[in-house]
């Protein structure tokens, strides 16, 4: 029963002349009601709360162990950091972010062809419904440019198979996406760094491409100085950096 209905049946009663209350007996009665709903409702959302937490724990521990897997498969990715910053695994990233992604959908075709220099640095889709780029917006590496060069910024950008370009990440000048994986039809990871003030710390990115949500894992440490063009240069090896 409702506090509402609680209330409403007790004054009844007195009119009946059931219970002969007094009115000091009455607001006790309604003081103890409403001490009594309000226990249940805090009890309620703590209960919503700890369900929350279990579930957020539980996708945590999940993205965890597909991390382990992604920096098992991306070897050259792990090696290249490890060199810098020294040995590590997932466990060693913290999960410090998780948000609906704003995604830009726009009429695009995927303009990276076949003879364009980042052609094979593309991530298909496993279930053949386009492709992700996290590169050409970076590098800037066109036919006409005689000295390809990195642009300030970074973008992953998934080109749809029905023609439609999204735009999933952006980073500015203090980042760059390195690395990326897809690891279900749904899910894309990327792996890349953050320049803080305390140096440059590793980070991966969790994309759910259906839901629009993001989940960002950083590694627990940093290193003073890190050439941010270094991982580039060891992959794209069909482009020159300067």
């Amino acid at each position: 029963m409702t506090f509402t209905g609680a209330v409403a049946a007790i004054y009844n009663l007195m009119n009946m002349k059931v219970f002969k209350l007094n009115f000091s007996l009455f607001l006790l009665v309604i003081l103890v009601l409403s001490i009594g709903i309000g226990c249940n409702s805090n009890s309620s959302d703590e209960a919503d709360v700890n369900v929350s937490l279990k579930a957020d724990g539980e996708v945590e521990l999940g993205m965890m162990t597909q991390l382990d897997l992604v920096l098992n498969q991306k070897k050259d990715w792990y090696k290249h950091w490890s060199n810098v910053i020294g040995s590590f695994d997932a466990s060693n990233f913290k999960m410090v972010l998780t948000d609906s992604i704003d995604s830009q959908e726009m009429p695009e075709k995927n303009p990276i062809l076949e003879n364009d220099p980042l052609f094979p640095y593309q991530f298909v889709h496993p279930a053949s419904n386009g492709t992700i780029d996290i590169y050409s917006y970076k590098i800037e590496a066109q036919d006409a440019i005689d000295t390809p060069f990195l642009n300030p910024d970074s973008e992953v950008i998934w080109y749809r198979a029905d023609g439609m370009k999204e735009r999933l990440l952006f980073m500015g000048p203090s980042g760059m996406f390195e690395e990326g994986k897809w690891i279900s039809e749904n899910e894309f990871v990327v792996l890349g760094y953050f320049q803080e003030e305390s140096g440059f710390r590793p980070m991966a990115w969790f994309i759910d491409v259906n839901k629009y949500r993001i989940w960002q894992f950083n590694l627990s440490t940093t290193v003073t100085f890190y050439d941010q063009n270094s991982y580039l240069n060891q992959k794209i090896k069909q482009v020159v950096l300067d």
